[in-house]
């Protein structure tokens, strides 16, 4: 059963906080709605990832948002670019975007 989100989100459906860790499935639920912003099989550079996260939630700090991404297997990275984990880009030299 997929947890809803509602209770993370203000009336713009932005995320406004992080669930406890006693929360994993609201966890994993918002990380799969973080997913959702990436297109598949785009590379993204770390300043575009930031500034979507920056713009879809009210976290103070919402960078604390990529290692929980990426070790959830939301997004993957190569160090320097970060993509969906369902579709890496096409091209290993693919430019990042931002």
């Amino acid at each position: 059963m997929t947890k809803s989100i509602t209770d993370f989100q203000d009336e713009h459906g932005r995320i406004t906080g992080w669930p406890s860790d006693r929360r994993v499935a609201h966890q994993q639920a918002i990380l799969h709605h973080l997913r959702g912003l990436f297109e598949s099989g785009v590379a993204y550079g770390r300043a575009e990832v930031e500034r979507l996260l920056a713009d879809h939630t009210t976290l103070e700090d919402p960078t604390i948002l990529i290692p929980e991404l990426v070790e959830g297997d939301y997004l993957a990275t190569d160090g320097q670019t970060y993509w969906r984990a369902d579709s890496r880009p096409g091209s290993p030299s693919a430019e990042p975007r931002g």
